[in-house]
């Protein structure tokens, strides 16, 4: 299968989002972990009150430790009300992102190997923040699907050339 390799820039506006944090090493990721998490969010998206886009559930990873990372999986609100048991509420800033799609078929590790040789040849820089890259999924889609479609967004900076 021939694929063609298509990213661009967007920004994006500052937003919050309500759903369930996990937190492990990647090698429990790898086992499922986050699969586990999307479901229940998928099974759960009714008790979330001020849903702006219930069609699609956000992957938000953090790399904040050594072994591994704590990951978001969430949807965009409108305004944090409540927040369901188990649930926590997330902001995150306006950031300016690399983005392309990950196509059903495609190796996801070439997918994301793709977006980022395109970033440093385009001259940008990775954001230093804690949010290393988000992922936005039909909220219909199989969490256990073995070949999965997404988008990847991976915040960026401008390199300055000066």
């Amino acid at each position: 299968m021939t694929t063609t390799f298509e990213a661009k820039i967007v920004t994006k506006p500052a937003f919050h989002a309500v759903g369930i944090r996990w937190e492990g090493t990647f090698a429990e990721a790898g086992a499922g972990g986050i699969r586990k998490v999307m479901k229940e969010m998928q099974d759960r998206l009714h008790e979330i009150e001020h849903v702006i886009n219930p069609k699609f559930l956000l992957g938000l990873s953090y790399h904040m430790r050594p072994d591994g990372f704590t990951h978001y999986s969430v949807v965009e609100v409108g305004e944090v009300d409540k927040i369901p048991e188990g649930m926590v509420a997330i902001s995150v800033p306006s950031l300016t992102y690399a983005t392309c799609q990950h196509i059903r078929g495609q190796e996801i590790e070439r997918s994301y190997k793709n977006i980022y040789e395109w970033i440093a040849g385009m001259g940008y820089s990775l954001y230093e923040g804690d949010l290393a890259h988000y992922e936005e999924y039909p909220i219909e889609q199989d969490p256990y699907s073995t070949e999965p479609e997404f988008k990847i967004l991976i915040p960026i900076v401008e390199t300055s050339h000066k």
